[in-house]
Parts: C-alpha cells; sequence; structure tokens
C-alpha cells in the first residue's frame, strides 16, 4: 500500500434520494449517470478518481497541491457545468413528465479535505482510498450547513495553503466557519462558500 499526502475532493449531487423518489425510474437512469459524466470530464487539474458512489464522485489527487485559486476555480467549474448539464437534459426531455424538476430537486456540494497519510490500495483496475482522512471526508458531507450548495475547505486543507492565499479567499468571498463533533475523532472544523452566487443563468 503507498501512503502519502492526498488531496480528496467529493462533488455531491444533493437532492438525490428526493429526486429518486419524485421523478420516475427511467427517466432518473438518464440524468443521474449524465450529470456525473459531466463532472468527471470537467476535470482540469488532474484529479483521479478513486469511487463513484451513486451521487458523488470521490476524487484524489497524490503529492503537491494545486493553487487555492486552481482548487476553487475547478471546484466552480464542476459547478457552472453541471447547472449546463442540467438545462440540456431539461431541454432533450422536455416532453417527459418531471423533466422541469430537475434543476429544482438537484444542487452540487464540494468537500475539500487534504490528509498527510492516505492509503492509495489497488483493488483490480480501480485505487481504493484508505485511512483517517477518508473517513473525515466523508464525515464532512453530513454537516449542518443550512446551504444546498457549497464548496466546504477542511481546515486541515486551508492550513496547507499560504496565509497570504487564505486571506485573498477570505476577501473575495463570504467565508463562513462550521465545524462538527464525530465520536473518536473528535471537533472537525471547516469553512464554506454558499456556491449559489455562481449559479449561470438558466
Amino acid at each position: 500500500m503507498d501512503t502519502g499526502p492526498t488531496l480528496i475532493c467529493i462533488p455531491d449531487i444533493s437532492g438525490f434520494t428526493r429526486f429518486m423518489g419524485e421523478i420516475d425510474f427511467e427517466l432518473s437512469t438518464k440524468i443521474m449517470p449524465s450529470l456525473l459524466n459531466k463532472i468527471i470530464y470537467s476535470n482540469e487539474i488532474g484529479l483521479k478518481i478513486s469511487e463513484i458512489e451513486g451521487d458523488a464522485v470521490l476524487f484524489y489527487r497524490s503529492g503537491e497541491l494545486p493553487t487555492l485559486k486552481d482548487l476553487i476555480d475547478q471546484c466552480i467549474y464542476f459547478y457552472t457545468e453541471f447547472y449546463n448539464q442540467m438545462d440540456v437534459l431539461r431541454s432533450k426531455n422536455n416532453g417527459h413528465q418531471g423533466a422541469d424538476k430537475i434543476p429544482e430537486l438537484l444542487g452540487l456540494k464540494i468537500i475539500l479535505h487534504f490528509g498527510e497519510e492516505v492509503g492509495l490500495v489497488p483493488i483490480g483496475k480501480n485505487i481504493k482510498l484508505m485511512g483517517e482522512d477518508i473517513i473525515v471526508a466523508h464525515r464532512l458531507l453530513k454537516n449542518t450547513i443550512s446551504a444546498d450548495e457549497y464548496i466546504l475547505f477542511s481546515n486541515e486543507i486551508l492550513s496547507n495553503y499560504s496565509e497570504k492565499e487564505r486571506k485573498e479567499l477570505q476577501e473575495s468571498t463570504d467565508l463562513i466557519a462550521g465545524g462538527i463533533n464525530v465520536d473518536h475523532l473528535g471537533r472537525i472544523d471547516y469553512k464554506y462558500i454558499d456556491l449559489l452566487p455562481f449559479r449561470p443563468e438558466q
């Protein structure tokens, strides 16, 4: 098993459960793969795929982090391309009952975390990520943020950027602090920005 510093990025489609309950199976089986594919092919910073988890993609990148600006730009690109694809799918399935609900029910949140010692285990043709930091990243998905669409930065990832980069982020966005308590792991602090201002006009 190889271990090393690793960026963990999880774009997660919010509203997935409600969407599957309100939209018939035929339409939902077209929509979800298309949206996940759009996220995957919008990757421009060399992220690799570990798993596709139904409504989320678990990306990782070993070694040196991208700049904070490049990382944020990538997340915003995921978000805008996700909405552009929803607009395409709504138009393409215009005659299908429930098509207009696609952008009403679905959204995107993105979790960013960094671990100094993440295990990369080859299983078949895939790489399985292992270690406490993978647990942390998944637990951060289960937060109490009231917004539906956001970029969440764990304190661990932010601490790996310079004070200048963090200050520029703070000054250019409405960065909000939060945290969760996790059994056996304690307090996990994070900051997040609401993605709603970046939503493309539909």
